[in-house]
């Protein structure tokens, strides 16, 4: 696992600068005139509206540990209490064991919310962990004592939307660190039957191509598809040191049980999964058609 760290370094961490969003492209005066101009305008803003989302910290969290965001399901409503995503490593109870899933664990967790330029703009409070664990995956969810509306209201942020589809290969990405203030840009490199790190296992993993060189302190970032910004994953760990299958030292083994090491590189969980487990008012319900997650 990205290794959580020590809360006494929090204040000092959160002082790094932010990266600054790209900004936005303008299209051509609404004066041109003329068949020629009306064509170079429209092609232009098709490329416009084409281009890829500006990634930016809005919306996401850091914990006194890890990152996380703020996230919605596609079918979550304005009313319901906001739910914040991060690895199921980073509970304040601390590392699950396998085959131990947390539901509806009462917690006061605070999370400092971000804007778009990586500044604290407020705090967040949880009212329980609604669901985590390291088994299959490594996830935490905490529901909020705010309402997605409450939040944008007070802060006019809006909550990041988790993509309800297995992500491609080859996918440009940010994982976006409320923690250090910190993004990393890169590519799905692929996917991995399992990912073992010491007792745990994980399945069909994303695996970074190497230019994401994620920190500790990122556990628990979202990993954004650039192109329609929407939470694909959260990232979780990294191979540190070249050793095979120990604590922060994962290996990809296959369908056939063949075991690969990638020191260096570094993986994130999936998240798609979570969408049809979430039912109406963003409650947790592991028996809904199509929810796959592991149960208590």
């Amino acid at each position: 696992m990205k290794k959580p760290l020590i809360g006494a370094l929090f204040a000092v961490l959160l002082l790094g600068a932010g990266i600054a969003p790209a900004a936005a492209a303008t299209g051509h005066d609404a004066a041109t005139a003329g068949a020629a101009g009306t064509k170079v305008r429209a092609a232009t803003e098709a490329k416009l509206k084409a281009k890829p989302k500006a990634v930016n910290f809005a919306g996401t969290v850091a914990l006194s540990n890890c990152s996380g965001s703020v996230v919605r399901t596609p079918d979550s409503q304005p009313s319901d209490p906001a739910l914040v995503l991060s690895n199921g490593h980073c509970m304040e109870t601390g590392f699950p064991a396998p085959g131990t899933v947390v539901v509806d664990q009462p917690s006061s967790r605070s999370f400092t919310l971000l804007n778009s330029s990586g500044s604290g703009v407020g705090t967040l409070r949880a009212s329980k962990i609604a669901y985590g664990t390291m088994t299959d995956t490594d996830i935490s969810v905490y529901q909020l004592t705010s309402t997605y509306a409450q939040i944008e209201s007070s802060y006019g942020i809006k909550a990041l939307e988790l993509n309800a589809a297995h992500p491609v290969q080859g996918t440009a990405i940010t994982v976006v660190s409320g923690y250090w203030k910190r993004t990393y840009s890169c590519n799905m490199d692929g996917f991995v039957y399992r990912l073992k790190e010491g007792a745990w296992t994980w399945k069909d993993s994303i695996r970074y191509t190497s230019a994401c060189q994620t920190i500790g302190g990122t556990s628990g970032s979202p990993v954004v598809d650039n192109a329609t910004g929407k939470v694909v994953a959260v990232n979780n760990t990294g191979n540190e040191d070249g050793q095979q299958c120990t604590d922060n030292n994962p290996c990809e083994v296959d369908e056939n049980g063949n075991v690969t090491v990638r020191e260096g590189i570094n993986y994130a969980q999936q998240t798609y999964g979570i969408v049809p487990c979430i039912g109406a008012g963003n409650a947790f319900d592991l028996n809904r058609a199509g929810c796959a997650l592991p149960k208590p």
